[in-house]
């Protein structure tokens, strides 16, 4: 049977017989189900630098500069700290993280390449 490319991007490469991605190579007779998963980033961080910024400007009229670089900083984390995205393998011996990514597009295109390719192999 001839292997079949059903995604080569961004140095990922699905076929029906493998899955290759950086430094790891994937038997695609090994892989039982494929699945996407977000991490959601803590907002522990930029929420405490925010509330040192407001403690500190409550404190006194000579901090308020400070004060604005610390709440300036907690929400340019916020905004900057993006969710990643993983293609989860599950196989008879368990479940891997094989990839993960800020782009979220990029793995849903994996995912649904190698859910083509599982159809593929029967």
């Amino acid at each position: 049977m001839a292997e079949n490319t059903f995604l080569d991007e961004g140095g990922v490469t699905v076929t029906n017989a493998r899955f290759i991605v950086p430094a790891q190579t994937y038997a695609m007779s090994g892989i039982t189900s494929v699945k996407s998963l977000k991490h959601t980033p803590s907002i522990k961080g930029p929420v405490i630098l925010c509330f040192i910024g407001l403690l500190s400007m409550a404190g006194s009229k000579e901090a308020i500069i400070p004060a604005l670089i610390f709440i300036a900083a907690g929400i340019a984390w916020f905004i900057l700290n993006k969710p990643k995205y993983s293609v989860v393998l599950s196989s008879a011996s368990g479940e891997a993280e094989a990839l993960t990514s800020k782009d979220s597009d990029f793995i849903f295109r994996i995912v649904k390449a190698l859910n083509e390719a599982i159809i593929a192999r029967g």
